[in-house]
């Protein structure tokens, strides 16, 4: 199935008698939902851009890299850094917007500005009874039932169909370097990174990958180069200067996990404590790319270690398998968030029908 109208969408749920995989591009699907498919690929259009209130809304089945065009044209973009996972995930077809909130799909500068659910002001869907529900509003000025607007984004389909997103969008900056910190082992390495978030510098990206460490500034040019001469002070090490386009590439590269394409093995990703990042990845012996000063780790392993990884993350924070098969994907939720989630569905999706099973 693939409605072109909401309200094709509202009767093809009404109408359902058995579980409904929802998609959009299905590039970046993880889990074990099944049923009919019903994408939402056919809902296409910028229903409302306005530049100068920071401001878009977008129908939900619309490609990101349509998106993406309409705002580069007026020297804006989504804050959040879209990443690609056609690469990690081996696959093919268009990333839309919609599947992009669902996934709450956020890159590197989430350590500055937050994450997709941030960037949200409104939404339009469609629950599992086939009910249009909307909520929050299509400018800053009006984002009523703002926690709702949240609440959809990261449920991954399971309270409804996503129909409408609303943005905050972001001016693109005069200016990107980024410092690339060599001669470090991990744990100095991430150090540097934390010394460099908890500086007054304004830092949008803090990563690490194959043995170095990187460090993005954005703004104005005078602004971009006073911040990386201190933060050159600050984090010490072997530092080189990578700017505009290479700058642009290496943080692509950190978004997209590229690190681990056409490379075997199960890929995780691990959100912990930024000072536990460095022994909780050697712990697990696997190849590692730091994100978020450590925060989050994407991590490359054999297959079937999914008990070793939840036990070294255990009381640490949590890890889902975003690649690989066999056990959970999604870490287990304690009792108390279980009962709250399952009253949720239970409330939005009353007979269970929207990506069933996918999150336990």
């Amino acid at each position: 199935m693939r409605p072109t109208t909401e309200a094709d969408l509202a009767e093809a749920i009404a109408a359902a008698t058995a579980p409904l995989l929802v998609r959009g591009g299905g590039t970046r699907t993880i889990g074990q939902a099944v049923g009919d498919v019903l994408e939402t690929g056919g809902l296409t259009g910028v229903a409302l851009y306005e530049p100068g209130a920071l401001t878009l809304v977008v129908r939900a089945g619309t490609p990101v890299a349509e998106v993406e065009r309409v705002l580069a044209a007026d020297r804006q973009r989504l804050a959040f850094e879209v990443p690609d996972l056609r690469g990690l995930l081996g696959r093919e077809g268009v990333s839309t917007i919609g599947g992009v909130v669902a996934a709450n799909a956020s890159g590197p500068r989430r350590v500055q500005v937050g994450a997709a659910r941030d960037a949200l002001l409104g939404v339009r869907f469609v629950d599992g009874s086939g009910t249009v529900i909307k909520n929050g509003g299509r400018v800053m000025k009006n984002v009523t039932g703002y926690d709702l607007v949240k609440l959809l984004a990261g449920s991954r389909g399971t309270l409804g169909v996503l129909t409408e997103v609303s943005f905050k969008v972001q001016a693109l900056p005069e200016a990107e370097a980024t410092l690339v910190i060599g001669g470090l082992g991990d744990e100095a390495g991430l150090a540097a990174l934390r010394r460099a978030l908890g500086s007054p510098f304004d830092i949008s990206g803090a990563a690490r990958q194959s043995g170095q460490s990187l460090i993005r500034v954005e703004g104005m040019a005078g602004s971009v180069a006073y911040r990386l001469d201190r933060l050159r002070a600050l984090v010490g090490g072997d530092v080189e200067v990578a700017e505009a386009a290479v700058s642009a590439a290496l943080w692509r590269d950190v978004r997209d996990v590229a690190l681990f394409h056409d490379k075997p093995g199960e890929v995780w990703r691990i959100v912990t404590l930024p000072t536990a990042a460095a022994e909780l990845a050697g712990r697990l012996a696997g190849e590692a790319l730091w994100d978020c000063g450590g925060g989050l780790i994407w991590l490359r392993l054999d297959h079937g270690r999914g008990a070793e990884v939840a036990a070294a993350v255990a009381g640490r924070g949590h890890a889902t398998r975003v690649r690989g098969d066999g056990g959970p994907v999604f870490p287990p939720e304690a009792p108390e968030v279980a009962l709250l989630a399952a009253g949720l569905r239970a409330k939005f999706d009353p007979r269970g029908i929207l990506n069933a099973g996918l999150m336990g």
